[in-house]
């Protein structure tokens, strides 16, 4: 695949391409927001279970 071959794809891609709606966008913002708050829940576990195996206080 060409330099010329790459950049007709990367124009093709860019005409089908479309703006994404509000809708979609609120959906993209709240999956992120709950991902987010899941790792941190996760890492908050596990900072207490190892807090008291490894002495800390």
């Amino acid at each position: 695949m060409g330099l010329r071959d790459f950049l007709a794809s990367c124009a093709r891609l860019l005409r089908r391409a479309r703006k994404p709606s509000r809708e979609e966008v609120w959906l993209m913002v709240k999956i992120c927001a709950l991902g987010i708050m899941i790792v941190g829940v996760i890492g908050f576990v596990i900072r207490l279970i190892m807090f008291p195996l490894l002495g800390g206080g």
